[in-house]
């Protein structure tokens, strides 16, 4: 195809008639009579949303004439429900002002909105037709919010392996399909739309993640994200915060307090005036852990700003600060853990965060058919780490000896800009996203000795400690510029393909140098030599996807997928160096697809479902196996490279069932649900260089991950329970087994087996609402991670029978 041909159909794209033949058009008004503007206007036929302009007036474009069933809702207002037909002119729209509502009610109301706003096949200017995706609705939990619990947040997303800590929820940690948990590395994590991680490409770690007191929702798209967000294999993660509360002024404020010292305070400002509107929060978190040397402090800023320019064009600015300081227990040997999981014998293991975030968004409609978006988003962070690391875990951490300091700052900034363009192929409408992505980054380490004190001191000691052996200064420049585009092509009204492509240029540097010295048996210095780097790696490369769209029935699809991943090696995992774990200097990028093929929908009001297999596809895959230190020294360390070829695939299935809809409809204010989450994963690697790895499972891949409860309520009194199982896992690539007598590593093994359950119960009076609930009420032993670094190495417990109970108001 010539040039000219080519530019010739994408003009055709841009300006082919978008003019509907039918619609619906009126005005929303209050039951006094008083103007509403901006009324959410739900198409249930089609899936769309609309929003009435300021004037109260509303147009919704058809693509043949009939009754459509519409949903109205403003905040404050009773929801209404109504078929309206194409012949019917323009209408008028009542709503009703409703006070006093049950706590049943309201979230009735919010359920029912909820299930018309998740992610839809087209949603402002993104493209999630034929993706796997999930939407977790905040408002609809009963949970353990103040410290985040993963666990509890993330019920009802399937597949999801979970690395617990005890530190009021600071981090967040999430896997699954095989993916390694720690940090939420595998996942391209974002907050309202733009990144957050340390460094998307050089360092794609999440030392932080958004308070769940202040979220809507957490959206999820499984590994096709990578055409539209990035090259992880894990997909995406998109915290959403609350939107400004439509009155001039809204405070909110909840305090909890709990098990081991824990308290948290959560307090925010909302509002909107005119086209002004804000959201703000201060949250504040201490506690002490259920082990020895694990006490926490944090403090974690946010403020949104926006303007609303016109009816078309819209400003927000986003501001985050999240700062935190932890005491580390460390890691325990097997013996250590089978004798007592709740000790520690590490004092003087700390780590610091240090977080700035910064995003400006510019939404822009050019027609009913054409949106616009472009956000600019800047990091300025650090992470400092201080303590004693021996791979012998057992070994005790004695005062005056010298502690390995890490010290990490990451600068980076970027821009995204993305068009879509809805157009007609006959009667059904499709939709062009084309986008552009620039980032830069300029992250440096630091990694020598730390002082011989106890305290949290994050200065490097090389006057104290001249000779310490894993001296390194390093700068990590980074650049990405990628191009991306999605068509969906609705080749019926019920049938759509949506191809997609992604070009990646991505260039990352190490520049530096690390010490290396050697001692004899006596501890004498027989080496000591500087040696400098200056690596480049620089690669262009396209990301091709489609997926496959089919519903026979309203509210039922059918959905398949295939896209490419990729995921760059990071320099930074390269050059730090720690004792129970040894990286490949060589060790290079990982390169693969994924696949999803499922069915989802709703069984009238009654049923919620998701059920689907996928396959995930690996080539260099990066993973870690037991051996002896390369370096010719006898200790047994976590190798990590690039092992081989790999698999993993399985089935999931997400059922919702509302019981009180289904036996009880006639009690308005009581609501019963059950809910049953279950993944069956197997996994192989295929091939493999190193001994003893072909056809061993792929660790992280727990064959049985089941999550089940059920939720109940009536008027203004809500409770939960949940059980959690998941089935043993490997933790490296050889597929070590535990060893019960290991009193020295803890690095090395299974993790078993376990279960867990949780409680959680609300009840609301007037502008007040109490929470309370125990986690692990059953008080089991259990553990989700062998570390090999901080806050390890060793097993890391998990946190045991805890309460809390949580006071909120609202004014």
């Amino acid at each position: 195809m010539k040039l000219k041909d080519f530019s010739c159909i994408l003009l055709l794209l841009f300006t082919i008639n978008s003019f509907s033949q039918y619609k619906i058009s009126g005005i929303t008004k209050a039951d006094n009579g008083r103007i509403l503007s901006f009324v959410e206007v739900y198409n249930k036929t089609s899936g769309t949303k609309y929003l009435s302009n300021s004037k109260g007036e509303f147009s919704i474009e058809l693509e043949k004439s009939g009754d459509y069933e519409l949903v109205f809702h403003k905040e404050n207002y009773a929801v209404l429900e109504k078929i309206v037909s194409t012949s019917d002119g323009s209408i008028v729209i009542v709503l009703d002002k409703v006070t006093n509502l049950s706590e049943v009610v309201i979230n009735t109301q919010k359920e029912k909105i909820f299930a018309l706003n998740k992610l839809k096949d087209i949603d402002e200017t993104a493209i999630y037709a034929g993706k796997k995706t999930e939407v977790i609705s905040l408002n609809k939990l009963t949970a353990n919010k103040a410290t985040n619990n993963a666990r509890q947040i993330f019920a009802q997303v399937v597949g999801l392996t979970i690395n617990e800590s005890s530190d009021g929820g600071l981090q967040l940690s999430i896997g699954g399909r095989g993916l390694d948990p720690n940090r939420t590395s595998n996942f391209n994590t974002r907050q309202n739309g733009y990144d957050i991680s340390a460094d998307v490409l050089g360092y794609p770690e999440s030392y932080y993640a958004p308070p769940t007191e202040a979220l809507e929702e957490i959206q999820v798209i499984r590994g096709a994200a990578s055409l539209q967000y990035g090259t992880q294999f894990g997909g995406l993660v998109n915290f959403k915060l609350k939107t400004p509360s439509k009155k001039p002024f809204e405070f909110t404020t909840r305090n909890t307090i709990g098990s081991y010292g824990l308290f948290t305070n959560f307090t925010s400002l909302s509002g909107t005036k005119d086209k002004f509107s804000y959201y703000t929060f201060y949250n504040y978190k201490q506690g002490n852990g259920f082990r020895p040397n694990s006490e926490f402090e944090s403090k974690n800023y946010f403020g949104n700003l926006n303007y609303q320019l016109n009816d078309k064009t819209s400003l927000h600015f986003d501001y985050t600060y999240f700062n935190y300081l932890a005491q580390q227990a460390g890691g325990l040997t097997d013996v250590m853990f089978n004798e007592n999981p709740t000790q520690s014998n590490r004092t003087r293991n700390w780590f610091a965060v240090n977080w700035n975030l910064y995003a400006l968004r510019l939404k822009h409609k050019f027609n009913a058919n054409a949106d616009f978006s472009l956000q600019l988003f800047g990091l300025d962070a650090s992470r400092k780490a201080v303590g004693y690391r021996s791979n012998r875990v057992s070994n005790p951490d004695v005062v005056g000896t010298e502690r390995d300091l890490i010290v990490g700052k990451f600068v980076n900034w970027g821009a995204e800009a993305r068009f879509l363009k809805r157009y007609k192929i006959k009667e059904n409408t499709s939709a062009f996203l084309i986008g552009a992505k620039y980032y830069q980054s300029k992250n440096s380490g630091i990694q020598g000795p730390g002082s011989s004190g106890s305290d949290a001191n994050f200065n490097v000691a090389d006057t104290e400690f001249p000779f310490y052996q894993n001296q390194s200064n390093y700068t990590y420049p980074n650049l990405n510029v990628s191009v991306f585009g999605e068509n969906v092509f609705k080749i019926t009204h019920n049938f759509s393909i949506t191809p997609g492509f992604r070009f990646e240029k991505i260039k990352t540097k190490a520049e530096g140098s690390y010490r290396k010295i050697n001692l004899d048996l006596a501890g004498n210095v027989i080496l000591d030599e500087t040696k400098l780097e200056n690596n480049i790696k620089d690669r262009n490369f396209v990301l091709l996807g489609i997926g496959l769209s089919y519903k026979p029935l309203n509210r039922i699809e059918f959905y398949g997928n295939i896209s490419q991943n990729y995921r760059s090696v990071t320099f930074n995992d390269i050059r730090t160096v720690s004792p129970s774990q040894v990286i490949d200097e060589n060790i290079t990028d990982e390169k693969g697809y994924t696949s999803d093929i499922g069915v989802r929908g709703q069984l009238g009001d009654k049923v919620t479902f998701d059920a689907s297999i996928y396959g995930l596809y690996y080539d260099d895959k990066i993973g870690e196996y037991e051996t002896r230190n390369p370096n010719g020294s006898a200790a047994i360390v976590r190798f990590r490279d690039n092992i081989g070829t790999a698999v993993t695939y399985g089935f999931e299935t997400m059922f919702d069932w509302s019981l009180n809809k289904t036996f009880f409809k006639e009690k308005e204010n009581f609501v019963w649900n059950v809910f049953s989450n279950i993944a069956i994963t197997d996994s192989e690697y295929l091939k493999s260089d190193a001994p003893n790895i072909e056809g061993n499972k792929v660790e992280f891949v727990p064959l049985y991950n089941l999550k089940t409860g059920t939720g109940i309520g009536y008027k203004n009194f809500i409770s939960s329970v949940q059980f959690t199982y998941v089935s043993s896992q490997f933790t490296e690539a050889n597929n070590s087994k535990t060893d019960m007598n290991d009193n020295t590593y803890g690095i090395f093994g299974q993790i078993p087996a376990y279960y867990v359950a949780d409680f959680s119960t609300s009840y609301k009076w007037k502008k007040w609402k109490l929470e309370a609930g125990i986690t692990n009420f059953t008080n089991n032993s259990y553990f989700t991670r062998r570390a090999t670094g901080y806050p390890g190495p060793g097993i890391i417990p998990s946190d045991t029978r805890t309460f809390y109970t949580t006071l909120e108001f609202v004014f």
